[in-house]
């Protein structure tokens, strides 16, 4: 069987997107989480935060210390990320599991503050999140390799991005923002012929949107 350009297929011949080859961690991620449609609010909010954590990183850096995040702050519950001051800055940057880096830990506590806003005005992030869900119209008919690398933004993705700045939001930039939608489902950005793309089409259709 011939893949299309940007797939692999794994021992047992399944096909996948490339990037995800690495690892089996990697592999699992992306046939798992990848892609499908994502409504809570914790899940979500975790996804900003280490989205913003991975500016300048891979995602497979971030994703090896996910867990590590996860109990590092206070499993991106943003109720207790608020409660956080300047000791808590100062030991999340003696910790080897993160990425210790004093600007994105003090954008997450910032971030933190700004969704417990967003919340109050929108009932949830995901009802504001998904607000900014592409048109299918805008969306390529057929997902290539070629098509794949010339979504690192979006026009959506662009007026999200604008809006969380001016709410008060750090680190959430278009690109961030864009890899934020393919990764929570907002887009299927699975190259067709992906095992993942038909599943993460179905649980779209399944869907129940905020």
């Amino acid at each position: 069987m011939t893949l299309a350009e940007g797939l692999f297929a794994d021992d047992e011949g399944a096909p996948r997107c490339r990037w995800c080859e690495a690892t089996p961690a990697y592999r699992h991620y992306h046939d798992n989480e990848w892609g499908f449609p994502v409504t809570d609010d914790r899940r979500l909010f975790e996804k900003l935060c280490l989205e913003g954590f991975q500016a300048g990183l891979s995602w497979l850096t971030i994703l090896n210390k996910r867990e590590n995040f996860r109990q590092a702050f206070a499993n991106f519950e943003a109720e207790q990320l608020v409660r956080f001051g300047e000791a808590d800055v100062a030991r999340l940057l003696t910790n080897a599991g993160i990425v210790r880096h004093r600007g994105k830990i003090e954008s997450t506590l910032n971030n933190a503050r700004r969704v417990l806003e967003l919340r109050e005005e929108f009932g949830s992030l995901a009802a504001y999140a998904w607000g900014y869900e592409p048109e299918l119209s805008t969306r390529p008919k057929k997902m290539t390799l070629a098509a794949l690398r010339s979504f690192t933004t979006s026009a959506e993705s662009i007026a999200m991005s604008k809006d969380l700045k001016k709410r008060g939001w750090s680190f959430v930039g278009p690109t961030t923002v864009y890899a934020f939608m393919q990764a929570m489902g907002l887009v299927n950005d699975h190259i067709e012929g992906c095992g993942a793309r038909a599943k993460a089409l179905q649980a779209r259709r399944e869907l129940k949107r905020p």
